[in-house]
């Protein structure tokens, strides 16, 4: 039996759909007997002995998705892995996309790296076999990147390959409103796996595209059947790569502290202990804290840049809070009043508060969001600093504290959007375009912040994505501000909930990997669109929103990517309690947020019955999320 055979064989006893794994078996064919190919088969042959019919499959059913503004995902074999082919195509067509954008231009991008490096910790391969993918780095990706783009007759900006400097995510997104670029490329898997890698694309303003655009760009990527590329050292003779010196990163630099909002830290009047859990955030956040006056105390074993994470809990991910136990224990024999971590490409932030008694409070995304929008709000009300039309952006997936704080100060609001920063950025672009976004109408300087759950503030119109850097100075200054009046963040967080409403949200994985996960997954969508539930913890479902309606108000389906993006259920439980389910667009696995909100509390209100309503407000939530846990996996018979 020849081996196409045996793996349809094979593969006959895995839940999934027939034409996938018919699919799968011709690119499988394709791989095993075309020259192109030819060094990656003793790997595919060796799988093929052992009956690893699952990976197989899952190698080879389809070309790793083009979305969430590029292609992300375990670094391996076959069109669904991250390997120099699948980058390849995606850097094709992001050059057809841009010659087609801008026609008749002298083109330029930016690109950057991170510190990631294959090395199969998840054993996949058999480490006595040649395997091509063995060892290779987010550097070797852009270095290839570069080849892709110099061979296209585009210009290519980049850190130096034998420097030291990393560029972080934000930083990218600077350095191509800095040069006029038309776009960049980011070579990072954020705060996934070590095993993982990918490219993230930014458009001219240093965003991330938003449809109908990333769907243009998607099927451009899509019919690539020719790759152009050119060796690095020919790409570097042909004088089309140009090299980023330190005034980009120094400009970067400054302007995160030109955000600073008080008086720098007089000699030991705060300690902030800082890590950038192996990524780059040493180079943007930990400079900006430094250069501030915050001296920031290391955690030593995770400063170095290291894409296997080795010194990090679980995950090198700050919304992980275990990835912060070494960051406490540094806290805690430092007396320290905070500790900050940023993720491996510094956009996002986490961080710990001393709560006064010896003890530490692991800060949420939601509890980032309403620190962050208050101290930013209050201050520059106090200072008369608020521009005329103050704005102040979020997504739906977010707390509702920032909505009332934000309307407190006499904000406008825009709160209605799907998850991702490239959706606030667009928001920017058509206050640039149209002076409005909807029936909010300012300029892009009047933006406050924009802040979501997961770990992400961005702090001004100049950076057009997350960013660690000046969120951690944010964060930072208000430590420091609220040390000054004898209190810490834990006793802020609690005056925001006696001012605002106590509120509780739960994030909820539900993790289904692999081909199967992604069926069961769609199957569990669809079924909840269909069927609604009607309550959930004993509260009524008032309300069902499907943002992929094209009657509702995200219009018509835009394309695949919008289809994707619009991948969204939202059931409003009267008017302080909501389920927000859907699909991670990086990860395998759907993401449930649950939001349950108090009053705030009342004037003489004593102690004890405030400290029930937060009991029961606790106790509600947690009940929501168990309650809705069971019914989604009930849908796909979990």
């Amino acid at each position: 039996m020849n081996p196409i055979e045996v793996f349809r064989a094979g593969v006959a006893g895995i839940e999934a759909d027939p034409a996938l794994k018919e699919q799968a078996a011709k690119t499988l064919g394709v791989w095993l007997s075309h020259t192109d190919y030819a060094a990656y088969l003793p790997q595919i042959r060796w799988q093929i002995a052992l009956g690893r019919w699952s990976d197989l499959l899952d190698q080879f059913y389809q070309v790793l998705p083009f979305g969430t503004g590029g292609r992300r995902g375990a670094v391996g074999i076959g069109p669904n892995r991250m390997n120099l082919w699948t980058l390849g195509a995606s850097v094709q067509g992001h050059c057809e996309y841009l010659r087609q954008m801008f026609p008749g231009k002298e083109l330029h991008v930016v690109l950057a790296y991170d510190v990631r490096k294959f090395l199969d910790g998840r054993k996949v391969y058999n480490p006595e076999l040649p395997n091509p993918v063995l060892g290779l780095s987010s550097k070797d990706f852009c270095k290839h990147a570069a080849g892709v783009y110099v061979a296209n007759g585009i210009r290519v900006h980049m850190p130096p390959p034998d420097g030291p400097r990393y560029y972080a995510t934000p930083e990218l997104s600077y350095a191509i409103r800095q040069l006029g670029a038309h776009g960049g490329l980011n070579v990072s898997a954020s705060h996934n796996p070590p095993d993982d890698n990918g490219g993230k694309f930014y458009d001219e303003r240093g965003a991330q595209p938003v449809p109908p655009d990333d769907q243009i760009m998607s099927d451009l990527v899509e019919q690539v059947g020719e790759i152009r590329h050119l060796p690095w050292d020919e790409a570097v003779r042909s004088g089309m790569v140009a090299f980023l010196g330190e005034d980009m990163h120094k400009g970067f630099i400054d302007l995160c502290r030109r955000q600073s909002l008080v008086a720098p830290p007089k000699f030991d009047e705060i300690r902030v202990v800082f890590t950038p859990l192996h990524g780059v955030g040493g180079m943007t956040a930990g400079e900006v804290l430094d250069a501030q006056g915050f001296r920031p105390i290391p955690v030593p074993e995770q400063m170095t840049p290291d894409g296997q994470f080795p010194n990090v809990t679980k995950s090198p991910n700050p919304e992980v809070p275990e990835s912060l136990d070494r960051a406490e224990r540094v806290a805690r024999e430092q007396k320290a009043d905070l500790a900050l971590a940023t993720d491996p490409d510094a956009d996002r932030l986490g961080g710990l508060a001393a709560d006064g008694q010896g003890g530490f409070h692991y800060i949420t995304g939601n509890e980032i969001c309403g620190l962050c929008t208050w101290f930013k709000l209050d201050q520059l009300h106090r200072q008369a600093r608020m521009p005329p039309s103050p704005v102040v952006i979020t997504t739906v997936v977010t707390t509702g504290l920032v909505t009332r704080i934000a309307r407190h100060f006499g904000c406008q609001v825009v709160n209605n959007l799907q998850v991702g920063f490239k959706n606030m950025a667009e928001v920017l672009r058509q206050f640039e375009e149209t002076g409005g976004y909807e029936d909010v109408r300012a300029r892009p300087e009047d933006m406050i912040l924009a802040t979501e759950e997961s770990h992400g503030i961005m702090a001004m119109p100049q950076i057009r994505d997350k960013d660690g850097a000046a969120a951690c100075l944010l964060l930072a200054e208000q430590a420091l501000d609220e040390k000054r009046h004898g209190r810490t963040l834990v006793d802020r967080l609690r005056l925001l909930a006696e001012q605002f409403g106590y509120f509780r949200n739960e994030l909820i994985n539900i993790a289904m990997p692999g081909i199967e996960g992604k069926t069961l997954i769609a199957r569990m969508m669809a079924s909840l669109r269909q069927n609604p539930p009607k309550e959930i913890a004993g509260l009524a479902v008032t309300g069902v929103e499907d943002l992929q309606d094209p009657e509702g108000r995200f219009g018509p389906i835009k394309g695949a990517t919008d289809a994707a993006g619009r991948n969204v259920l939202v059931f409003t439980l009267g008017e302080s309690a909501k389920v927000v389910l859907r699909p991670s667009g990086t990860e395998p696995k759907a993401k449930a947020y649950i939001e349950v909100a108090s009053a705030p509390r009342a004037v003489g209100m004593p102690q004890e019955e405030w400290d029930e309503t937060i009991r029961e407000t606790d106790s509600l939530g947690k009940n929501m999320g168990g309650q809705f846990l069971r019914l989604a996996l009930a849908t796909v018979g979990r």
